[in-house]
């Protein structure tokens, strides 16, 4: 896939909107990590945010799941270590949301 070109103003705008994005997702792993945020409510969102997001790293923003914990429940539920939550099927939410709980 070639790179589009894009002029000065173009490029400005997408740097901008790519730092807003990180700084979203940040903001929700930091609110998952504290346990504000509930891994069911985080499926019913329809967002940017949150469907560009790895399920990695949405799982190891979870308390007590880290980088270990969260390839082995990939794994069982046989969730690619490169899938994103808009890729996730309703079978693997379920799933996901089982082991976790």
């Amino acid at each position: 896939m070639a790179v589009p070109n894009l002029t000065k103003d173009e490029r400005a705008k997408a740097l901008a909107k790519a730092q807003e994005m990180r700084t979203k997702r940040m903001e929700l792993r930091k609110e998952l990590k504290a346990g504000n945020v509930a891994l069911a409510d985080i499926f019913k969102r329809d967002d940017e945010v949150v469907t560009r997001m790895k399920v990695k790293y949405l799982l190891e923003s979870l308390p007590n799941i880290g980088k270990i914990t969260a390839a082995s429940i990939m794994k069982e539920v046989g969730i690619n270590e490169s899938r994103r939550v808009q890729g996730l099927g309703k079978r693997q939410k379920a799933a996901l949301l089982e082991k976790i709980g």
